[in-house]
């Protein structure tokens, strides 16, 4: 028998370097980690599961909602408490818009992006915390459901 030769070539294909932003859009390979030595370090994947679109489909959509009842609770005598988001209202309506769904896309796509790092302060995978800004959002918007519905005085 003739030996059999060795084809790789020593060199790691997992370590390719910087997470690419076409991962986000095409059809990639990498659903999650395999691998247990990988599971310790940041670890990009270019797939996501369907459940995880419909969760941050849901979070941009209750930020959007938790803007416009803020509008509208702020028109009948409510404040913002947020000074950031505050100044943003100053500035004009449609700006306060932008920018709550802006910085709400833009950590969306961050936690996207670290999705699989575990953090070992508080020991969970960055993937949980999406469902933790679930949570939020959905309790910040019913919570202003029930002052539009309850405590506004229509006149």
């Amino acid at each position: 028998m003739a030996a059999i030769q060795e084809r790789r070539s020593g060199k790691d294909r997992r370590n390719l370097g910087k997470f690419k932003f076409q991962y986000l859009f095409l059809k990639g390979q990498r659903e999650f980690i395999r691998r247990k030595e990988d599971r310790d370090k940041i670890f990009y994947v270019d797939r996501y599961s369907s459940a995880l679109f419909g969760v941050i489909v849901t979070i941009l959509f209750l930020s959007a909602i938790d803007a416009l009842l803020t509008l509208l609770l702020l028109n009948h005598g409510a404040y913002e408490i947020n000074p950031i988001m505050a100044y943003y209202l100053r500035v004009g309506p449609y700006t306060f818009l932008a920018v709550k769904y802006a910085l709400t896309s833009i950590g969306v796509v961050f936690f996207v992006i670290l999705r699989n790092t575990f953090l070992k302060s508080i020991k969970i995978y960055t993937d949980t915390l999406f469902y933790f800004v679930l949570a939020a959002f959905m309790t910040v918007v019913a919570w202003e459901f029930y002052l539009v519905f309850n405590v506004i005085n229509y006149n």
